[in-house]
């Protein structure tokens, strides 16, 4: 089966307002098919209700569609229980729920939380932060200056103090892919627990989370063609059990009484208060239109963007593409030899070429490979080989320009 970007560019309404426009930014946030804002709008039209709280049909319906959405998730990632998906605002929060539940009950001075040297700022913070409130100590899995992994000083890093793994399973900001399943594998060995960050891989991948082992995975739906405010966190069953609650308030609680209270079971125990409804079943409406695409001509697709965008950029002088050529996520991380990566952003922009500059929330894998900062392109289902033609033409004309 093929697959055809110009079919799917048509499910997307943003792409009928701006013709002309390039979109090259989809590693920070994916456009949205039809089918996604028709799910939010058609809930809020028809089952608009709180959700677990109400004997009333119409509560029962938002309810029935909440939960639907946990079921997609869970088929989506092969979970082996809708009750190991917990709704959260993004990949952020869950990571923070993470850290601040499993973590301020299982760390305590001396335990060592191993972070690899790709991660986003938002699997590296939320562990110096519960690192210092625990006594738990954050270390870096290094990276060589050619943006590959220092496999052996992960190895050797694997001492019994270490209590946690965190990992991305695709770099946000050079597009390398780690090889979670081997590193997951060997910190099960030496007794450690494993989280994945695949915010850059679910639209792209297969992602199967029992297949990886992996203790923790998240996600965010935005990144995914689904609603902002809206992230996924899988995490197995007995490790949820064992987790305390990490906000309080209403539908996560058993009992409430002022001589004390008890919680409920996951994953409601972890979601305080009103969920993100609406979201998650735009969520699911996302993952059921990735789904019923042929992933493999997909992967291929994209694959053939960057081959087109890779041969095209060696062809442009004072161009140099960061990260190693080993498999990556369909993005590339580009530096000039003459001219700003914001310069260069903001004379696309005038092209209608829309792109990402800067750190990328990922300073301190930048500092390892001695770049101050860098420009991002980076492919969706709905880009098209003229999109890459259309890049490649402006940017060497803008280097031309800015010489």
């Amino acid at each position: 089966m093929s697959l055809n970007p110009l079919v799917l560019r048509a499910d997307f309404p943003l792409f009928d307002h701006y013709p002309d426009l390039v979109y090259l930014d989809n590693a920070a946030t994916t456009q949205k098919p039809r089918q996604v804002l028709d799910a939010e709008r058609h809930f809020y039209e028809t089952a608009n209700a709180n959700v677990h709280r109400s004997s009333y049909r119409l509560s029962g319906l938002a309810t029935d569609a909440f939960e639907g959405a946990r079921n997609t998730v869970a088929r989506f990632l092969n979970a082996g229980s809708a009750d190991e998906i917990i709704f959260t605002r993004g990949a952020t929060e869950a990571i923070n729920l993470v850290a601040n539940s499993w973590g301020s009950a299982n760390l305590k001075p001396g335990d060592e939380i191993l972070v690899s040297g790709y991660e986003h700022h938002a699997n590296i913070v939320p562990w110096q932060l519960i690192a210092a409130q625990t006594g738990a100590i954050v270390r870096a899995i290094p990276v060589f200056p050619d943006g590959t992994l220092d496999r052996t000083s992960f190895l050797s890093q694997l001492q019994p103090q270490v209590k946690l793994v965190a990992i991305t399973h695709a770099s946000n900001a050079i597009g390398t892919h780690l090889p979670v399943l081997e590193l997951a594998a060997a910190a099960h060995v030496a007794g450690a627990r494993v989280l994945i960050d695949g915010a850059q891989a679910v639209a792209h991948e297969n992602v199967d989370v029992q297949a990886l082992g992996a203790d923790f995975y998240v996600f965010s739906g935005h990144k995914v063609y689904g609603p902002t405010g809206i992230g996924v966190l899988y995490g197995k069953a007995e490790l949820l059990a064992d987790m305390p609650p990490w906000q309080g308030g209403g539908d996560m609680i058993d009992k409430v009484s002022f001589a004390g209270t008890t919680f409920a079971a996951p994953p409601g125990r972890f979601e305080a208060g009103t969920p993100p409804i609406a979201q998650a079943v735009g969520l699911a409406a996302a993952l059921d239109w990735l789904s019923k695409l042929d992933r493999a001509a997909l992967k291929q697709h994209e694959a053939h963007l960057c081959a087109l965008l890779d041969a095209g950029l060696r062809k442009i002088p004072g161009v140099r593409v960061l990260g190693a050529t080993t498999e990556r996520a369909p993005l590339r991380s580009l530096i000039f030899d003459n001219a700003h990566p914001y310069d260069v952003a903001q004379f696309l922009d005038g092209r209608d070429i829309a792109v990402r500059v800067g750190k990328h929330c990922a300073e301190p894998l930048l500092d390892a490979l001695g770049v101050n900062g860098t420009l991002r392109v980076s492919f969706a289902a709905y880009n098209t080989t003229a999109d890459v033609e259309r890049f490649l033409q402006a940017l060497a004309e803008t280097l031309e320009e800015l010489a």
